[in-house]
């Protein structure tokens, strides 16, 4: 089972001889799930122990809320193992409350000893998890279309910028919690705009004429947001889904602003839609076979999406049958998909500085896959560290290997740099050419940017306080020196609260790094802005409307891929 993000802090205690998995692992793998508040079909199975209604519900919630990350909507098994009651009924509840309870050392947390689950709770649960998994409504172009409004149709929408800010220096700010983004602008440091989205944005994405803004909830909801607007404003919106993570946006030449396209956890499968209204034009599922075993899954979740620079395609990464699909939406009609088989459990990933090689995590497989996006092709598969989580990677010239891309992991402190130049450093492409050690595990983000030395790694989901509060940066011109630790929680002068420092982000010179310190919703957090030569505090913004923030994304180097 997973757990939602900083729940708790106690899931590695060792509690009668079980090892737990770590706090940073458990945060990462499990989220609340929008789905929870879905009503589903309790259909009764004789032999598993009864349950009341309201005992069903309450423990569909706690299993949405904790376990669904790791073993499905369907509990099909995803990074966790199947819990269906074929495996679950001859364990029998005995057996299932003391693995509930203790955990195991494959990596199932301590529910009941960390203090997150009650006895009854875990009795709940064991009992939940030999029933028949209820199954969420499935979501199709009559649900899109009814909840697809057009608030704003593009005929009356302005023709020229009706405002002077600097659009390509505006950060698009996720406050998690709040269900809202923050339009930062960069260059006075101020707040231009506070825009109800979803719940959790996940991420933001730039349409290639650099006009229009997506956001995406967790909960499936998409803003199509118009930063021409004297004050830039959502001018149309859509549910794609019942859970998300993953929009972008056609980049093509000539096809510029043409088509959006958003991938969704539940139900399995994209939509591709019309890029100036959102309106819902083709859906697609993703249910299919997994790449190793060859096996059916019913859940396959659409993880990450990428526009090539190459081809009128999106890159579609499928989360758990390890399948990167290259759309190409040159005939949405008659549409043509390559499927690529790389890794299970394809997570985020980028491009390289070319932007030809897109790069991959898989992340409970330990790898990284490369795609060349020019000829469609899978090029390699390369073994990295544990849990790597690159966001969206760095790119930068190292001294002695040549271009690298570089990911941070989750499960240890290792960075890996993988060559990246087949022409001019065939010898050192797609390879790990270095492994820096970082501050320790729970590292979300890696940055840099073409004007700098600096290479910056976060380690939000550490445990350790003084690590989750501070940030690694790299001289990329002495690697082998190490990191410096700069303390940015402590800089940013807020009181009570987590303070996990996370995803650093460039503005558009490339001469400042910016950084979300995230705190509780109840409490204060800002965001704190680094001199990037001299790495030193530049500005600390706060504002009461920053709840919660967590990704930033520049609206220059979002549009050019520049990470």
């Amino acid at each position: 089972m997973a757990v939602m993000p900083f729940a708790i802090g106690s899931a590695a205690a060792d509690d009668g001889g079980h090892k737990a998995i770590s706090p940073a692992t458990a945060a990462y793998q499990g989220a609340s799930s929008p789905v929870k508040d879905v009503e589903m079909y309790q259909d009764i199975n004789p032999k598993a122990p009864a349950m009341t209604k309201a005992e069903f519900d309450k423990a569909r919630q706690i299993y949405f809320e904790r376990c669904a990350g790791c073993h499905g909507v369907l509990r099909k098994g995803a990074t966790g193992k199947p819990l269906t009651p074929d495996k679950t009924l001859a364990n029998g509840t005995e057996y299932l409350k003391v693995f509930i309870k203790y955990g195991s050392p494959a990596g199932m947390p301590n529910w009941g000893t960390s203090g997150v689950l009650s006895d009854e709770e875990v009795d709940l649960m064991a009992r939940y998890v030999q029933q028949t998994p209820p199954q969420p409504p499935e979501f199709g172009m009559a649900e899109m279309k009814g909840t697809w409004k057009v608030l704003v149709p593009p005929e009356k929408r302005p023709t020229k910028k009706m405002n002077n800010y600097n659009l390509a220096n505006v950060f698009s700010t996720t406050l998690r919690d709040a269900g809202q983004i923050a339009l930062i602008d960069g260059d006075t440091k101020k707040i231009i705009n506070v825009i109800n989205t979803g719940y959790a944005v996940h991420i933001s994405r730039m349409s290639a004429s650099g006009r229009y803004l997506f956001v995406i909830g967790r909960d499936a909801r998409i803003n199509l947001i118009d930063l021409w607007m004297p004050k830039p404003e959502t001018v149309a919106e859509i549910r794609v889904g019942l859970e998300a993570r993953s929009v972008e946006t056609s980049k093509y030449k000539g096809y510029e602003d043409k088509y959006a396209i958003a991938g969704s956890y539940w139900p399995p499968q994209y939509v591709i839609m019309n890029g100036n209204t959102l309106e819902p034009l083709k859906i697609v599922a993703t249910r299919g076979m997994t790449v190793d075993t060859q096996e059916y899954h019913p859940e396959p979740r659409v993880a990450s999406i990428l526009a090539s620079h190459f081809q009128p395609e999106f890159v579609v990464n499928v989360k758990e049958t390890g399948k990167i699909l290259l759309v190409n939406y040159k005939d949405i009609v008659n549409l043509t998909t390559t499927e690529i088989p790389a890794a299970r459990f394809l997570h985020d990933g980028g491009l390289d500085s070319s932007h030809r090689y897109f790069m991959v995590a898989a992340n409970q497989s330990n790898k990284i896959a490369v795609v060349d996006t020019k000829t469609g092709k899978k090029v390699a598969i390369v073994d990295v560290g544990k849990i790597p989580h690159p966001g969206r990677g760095a790119n930068f010239v190292d001294p002695k290997y040549g271009p690298v891309w570089a990911t941070g992991d989750l499960g240890d402190d290792g960075i890996s740099l993988i060559g990246t130049d087949p022409d001019k450093h065939k010898q050192y492409a797609w390879k790990v050419v270095r492994t820096l050690k970082g501050q320790g595990g729970g590292s979300l983000f890696i940055k840099t940017n073409p004007k700098s030395t600096n290479l910056w790694v976060d380690t939000a989901l550490n445990p350790d306080p003084n690590i989750s509060q501070s940030v690694a940066v790299f001289d990329i011109r002495h690697l082998e020196q190490g990191p410096t630790v700069l303390p940015i929680a402590k800089w940013s002068g807020l009181g009570e609260g987590a303070k996990r420092v996370l995803q650093p982000e460039y503005n558009q010179a490339g001469d400042e790094v910016w950084f979300s310190v995230w705190s509780a919703k109840n409490q204060e957090s800002a965001i704190v802005v680094v001199d990037d030569k001299t790495r030193k505090l530049k500005a600390v913004i706060k504002d009461p409307r920053l709840i919660t923030p967590t990704g930033k994304f520049n609206v220059n180097n979002t549009l050019h891929d520049i990470y």
